[in-house]
Parts: structure tokens; C-alpha cells; sequence
């Protein structure tokens, strides 16, 4: 079971955001009102939702996080479906598994379609097994699969496959550029999850940065902020693999990984670099913090702070509709620059030092990226917008648009001394 109501809001307590259906029957409006202008009124667009999967050859599946595409269109929690849209008419079907009676006893009682319709505001329910007699029944003179490259992460996504699709007339390149797109611009619903993720990620920082103190372990950081995201704001998920950097392992950009699992000894002295966002009903966010573990700053590390600190208000003063990504990605690098500058730690002028390439070797990583269901949000390098650059540092943006209403972005400027650099 999960944490929707029978009116279609879903809620982990009165003390969480609820969040209605209606999120995601606006997003299916969106994307069908896109897909109008390009396909014929007997179109369909046929996703397939996320399935468990299993800690290799065990029995035990690893806790289950929906498709990311097939959330934003249905909002449903549930593994193992489809959903069906009718383009010109926005009629959505979903189909759910069939659960036999020998799993009842493990896996509960599930929800009858009407129940499934109810809850997720959609106008048919069916099981998956009548997808194909369903399909037969319509006859769409085109269906509609999702296929194409995430840049972020140069894999595919899941393109929806049933026995027997290969009856009907498919195309699976028009969706995937639209539905992308659609992405990126968010509604008046999404901020809202997002600005409630990101609340409860605010607050589980500043829960851990009052708990942190010299010869605690990095992990018990960790969990700290893990503890307040979940029993506090009901966030059961992050975006991403919790970064708690201290001393030189804040020069690892993305640290926490399996060889460096979060687990050095935090020491007097040493600066912590926290890189966590929880997430709220498939909505991430992502926050960075970075403090002196022992609550006071030397001049050297108050010195850095200061400089990434105002490359980021440069950047917050700039940015608006309008504006290129790539020249506030500059515009950070340039503030760092003179920043050092300032203290002595570089000579030369500013537009030189840049064009030589050298803000790239203290921050090798782009200023942000887009945010929203993945911490990496899609979109950024999609046909029909920029191209990639391919100057050091700003080859390394994950995204080189001009900004629009509805975006959201991280803004996230660093410096780094990293000794391999």
C-alpha cells in the first residue's frame, strides 16, 4: 500500500506536504498538447513504469523507485505498470499486475481498478494482461514509445515493450525530445514538492551542522541528516549518494562512493563539505553546505569560503529569463578568480588567467544543473538547443541553455585544491 488517499493525495502525515493527482494529470495536459502539433487525433503514447530489482541472484530487491518519465506522467508508486494516453483527448489508462492469491500473504491485499482509478485520478484502470486486448479495442493509428539518450548519464531510457506490440505501427523518436523538454519547464505543483524537498534538506543540514563536532566519524553525519529527512519530513529517499566530505576528502567531488564510503574521522580543524538532498514523492533536491568542524574559521579557509561565497551571489544577482547558462557559468569563474587574486594567491589579469584555462583547474565541474525528479534533471542537451561547449570548464556544464520561466537549476560554484590537478 502506499501513502495516497482514495481522493488522489498523497501524504506521509499531517505533518508533510500533501500532494495532489493533479500534478501529474497537468504534466499528461502538457506533453499531449505538444504532441498535438506533430502527430494525428488516433495517437497514443504508451509508457512502461519501473520494475523491482534484485540484489543480484538473491531474493531481496532493493526498495523500489519508479521510472523516473513514468512518475512525472502518472505519479504512480506502485512496479510493474503501464500507462496509455490518448493524445488528443488526454484520456489516461494504467494498467496494474495482476497479484495471484499465493502472494497475498506476503505482499497484502492489493487495491481493486477501481480503487487504482480512484487514487490515481486517471480515467481507466485495467491489468496488464489486457493491454494488448485494450490496444486492439482503440486501434491507435500510431503508438508513441519512449526511447532516447539521457546525457547526463549516457544510458537509455526503458522503451515500453509488451508481447504483441509488434502488431501496431510504433515510433519512438518523437516522444522522447517532447516529454524531455516538458521536463524541464516546472509547474506551480512540482515547485512545490520541490520547495518542501528542499525545505526538509535545509533543515537536516542545519540538524547535523549543530550535531557535528571533531572526532565524529563522516558517516554519523550522514546519518544524522538521514534520521531528520525521514522522521521528520517523511523524505524515505535521496537524489543521490550522500557526500559528507571532511579535511582533503572535500576535494573529491563526488565522494562517498564504495572505496570512500563516507567513514574518515572528522578532525579539530578540518573543513566539512556536506552534498545531500532528500527527496520528497520523486522530487530531489540538492544542497550543499561547507563549515569548520570545530565551529571557527582559519583566515585561509574563511579566505576560500568567501570567494565561492561571492561567485554565487554574482550569480544569484545575474541570473533571469533570458541569460545564457554558459555565461553564468563565466561569471562564477571569473568572481573566483579575482577573489584569489585578492589574497595573493594568483597574479595576472582576470580575462587572461580564464581564457588559459585556469578556473578550470579549481573548479573542473560545471556551475549547476538542472534539478527535479532526478538530482540531474533531463533536458539539458536535447536537439534543437546548444550544443556542448568545448572550452575547459564549460565542456564540463550539463547544460548550456538559455534560461526560461520554470527552470530549475543548482547553483553551486566551488574551489578546490585538488592534488592530482
Amino acid at each position: 500500500m502506499t501513502c495516497i488517499s482514495q481522493d488522489g493525495k498523497f501524504s506521509l502525515g499531517e505533518h508533510t506536504l500533501s500532494v495532489p493527482m493533479e500534478l501529474f494529470k497537468l504534466n499528461r495536459e502538457r506533453l499531449c498538447k505538444r504532441l498535438s502539433e506533430v502527430v494525428d487525433k488516433d495517437a497514443y503514447v504508451l509508457l512502461q513504469g519501473g520494475s523491482n530489482v534484485s540484489h543480484y541472484c538473491t531474493d531481496v530487491d532493493y526498495v523500489f523507485r519508479q521510472e523516473p518519465y513514468f512518475h512525472w506522467t502518472f505519479g504512480v508508486s506502485e512496479p510493474d505498470c503501464y500507462g496509455l494516453i490518448h493524445v488528443s483527448s488526454g484520456e489516461a489508462h494504467l494498467f496494474f499486475p495482476r497479484v495471484g492469491e499465493e502472494h497475498l500473504v506476503w505482499l497484502g491485499k492489493p487495491l481493486c481498478l477501481d480503487e487504482y482509478k480512484c487514487r490515481y485520478k486517471v480515467n481507466y484502470a485495467s491489468y496488464v494482461d489486457t493491454l494488448g486486448e485494450t490496444l486492439n479495442t482503440l486501434k491507435p493509428s500510431l503508438i508513441l514509445t519512449l526511447f532516447g539518450k539521457n546525457t547526463d548519464s549516457d544510458l537509455t531510457c526503458k522503451e515500453a515493450h509488451f508481447e504483441g506490440i509488434d502488431r501496431f505501427i510504433l515510433d519512438n523518436k518523437i516522444l522522447h525530445k517532447i516529454i524531455a523538454d516538458c521536463r524541464v519547464i516546472k509547474t506551480d505543483y512540482e515547485k512545490e514538492v520541490m520547495r518542501y524537498a528542499t525545505k526538509v534538506t535545509c533543515n537536516a543540514h542545519k540538524s547535523v551542522m549543530t550535531k557535528c563536532k571533531p572526532n565524529m566519524y563522516e558517516y554519523q553525519c550522514e546519518a544524522n541528516f538521514l534520521h531528520y529527512a525521514y522522521y521528520v519530513g517523511g523524505c524515505r529517499h535521496v537524489g543521490y549518494n550522500n557526500i559528507c566530505c571532511s579535511g582533503m576528502n572535500g576535494a573529491i567531488l563526488h565522494y562517498g562512493h564504495a572505496t570512500e564510503p563516507n567513514s574518515k574521522k572528522i578532525h579539530d580543524g578540518d573543513m566539512c563539505l556536506f552534498d545531500m538532498g532528500a527527496s520528497y514523492y520523486g522530487y530531489t533536491a540538492d544542497v550543499t553546505v561547507s563549515f569548520p568542524a570545530n565551529g571557527k574559521f582559519t583566515d585561509d579557509q574563511r579566505a576560500i569560503y568567501n570567494a565561492v561565497l561571492a561567485a554565487s551571489r554574482a550569480v544569484m544577482n545575474a541570473i533571469k529569463p533570458g541569460v545564457s547558462w554558459v555565461d553564468m557559468h563565466i561569471l562564477a569563474n571569473k568572481v573566483i578568480l579575482r577573489e584569489l587574486r585578492e589574497i595573493d594567491l594568483l597574479r595576472g589579469d582576470i580575462d587572461e588567467m580564464y581564457e588559459a584555462g585556469l578556473a578550470a583547474i579549481f573548479q573542473p565541474h560545471g556551475l549547476g544543473h538542472l534539478l527535479g525528479i532526478d538530482v540531474h534533471d533531463v533536458g539539458g542537451y536535447l536537439e534543437g538547443h546548444p550544443d556542448r561547449p568545448l572550452k575547459p570548464g564549460v565542456k564540463a556544464l550539463r547544460t548550456a541553455r538559455n534560461l526560461e520561466v520554470g527552470m530549475a537549476l543548482t547553483v553551486e560554484p566551488g574551489c578546490y585544491f585538488i592534488e592530482p590537478v
